[in-house]
């Protein structure tokens, strides 16, 4: 029977990084590891399969047709191999080591700093990791420990937990209203320039369920970074939306009282199924959830996982 060759994880790694990024440099960026390195990893896998996987072009490298046809197995291996990571981490019984979290870049820069401060203070022997990203992280291949949500997560094998309802509220530079003045109803707001996302139609959607058949061109001026387009609310390019909590501890605003009830934002804290034991991790979460309760004024829901509820609260 002809021997199968065992092949080294850290080379399906390697080709994984390649494939996915199309270059050795870049690979070599997102793997911690040098470029001559990467090389010699792709050069002993080939030689392991005795296959060639890489061609090379103008832009960087491409896949071979032996290549395309490894790529879902060497994933596939990524994924087990994270699962088994995980599971390992879960075993920690220490209430010290890292914790990452990730959360929007609004949620990072307005939201959070005072809450992790705290958390420091409690529990100096775990140290945090802030990823601000309004990217979904991928909580299975330890992109992040705990992830703050402002929608619910739909990921297989994680645990989620809704945690509060920020309020929000409509908001203008005290300057912009100085000049073109204060909207006293409704109907008065469509008059006056609205900030509102560009291709984000989050707020689009908000105010269409409320009765306003209105598309982009209701806001001239539009971003979809959340953290520059409060920036530009509180630069007088118009009238915006923003968490009360947030803009309500901005001297250079002022709220609106327009009688429109804009539904709440909601909070989850997400975290891999297989981390939910691990102490440093359920404190962090235990710490955040007891924080934001009291922003958004809600009874935290049980532990969730897809549509099963877990009655065992962190």
């Amino acid at each position: 029977m002809e021997k199968i060759p065992l092949t080294d994880w850290s080379l399906i790694q390697s080709f994984l990084a390649v494939a996915e990024t199309g270059s050795l440099s870049a690979a070599a960026r997102r793997l911690s590891r040098s470029q001559p390195t990467l090389g010699r990893h792709i050069q002993s896998l080939e030689a392991d399969l005795n296959q060639h996987l890489f061609e090379r072009h103008p832009r960087g490298l491409q896949l071979s047709q032996a290549g395309t046809a490894l790529l879902p197995m060497a994933r596939e291996m990524q994924t087990q191999m994270y699962r088994l990571s995980l599971q390992a981490a879960g075993q920690s019984e220490e209430l010290a080591g890292t914790v990452r979290i990730t959360a929007s870049v609004f949620a990072s820069h307005y939201l959070l700093p005072p809450l992790l401060a705290e958390i420091r203070r409690v529990e100096p022997g775990i140290e945090l990791e802030l990823v601000p990203t309004d990217e979904s992280e991928n909580l299975l291949y330890r992109a992040a420990d705990i992830a703050l949500r402002m929608y619910r997560p739909t990921q297989l094998d994680v645990i989620t937990r809704h945690v509060a309802d920020l309020p929000l509220g409509i908001f203008a530079a005290k300057s912009y209203l100085e000049q073109r003045g204060t909207p006293q109803t409704a109907e008065e707001l469509w008059r006056h320039d609205l900030v509102g996302y560009d291709s984000n139609d989050l707020i689009l959607n908000t105010m269409r369920s409320m009765g306003w058949q209105v598309d982009r061109t209701a806001f001239p001026m539009r971003c979809d970074n959340q953290a520059t387009y409060w920036q530009l609310v509180r630069a007088g390019c118009g009238i915006g939306f923003c968490q009360c909590d947030v803009a309500r501890a901005d001297a250079s605003v002022a709220e609106l009282d327009l009688g429109i009830k804009i539904p709440p934002l909601p909070v989850w804290l997400t975290t891999h199924s297989a981390m939910r034991e691990t102490p440093r991790i359920r404190r962090v979460w235990s710490l955040l959830a007891k924080a934001l309760k009291p922003a958004g004024k809600s009874t935290p829901a049980p532990w969730e996982s897809g549509a099963v509820v877990d009655p065992e609260a962190p």
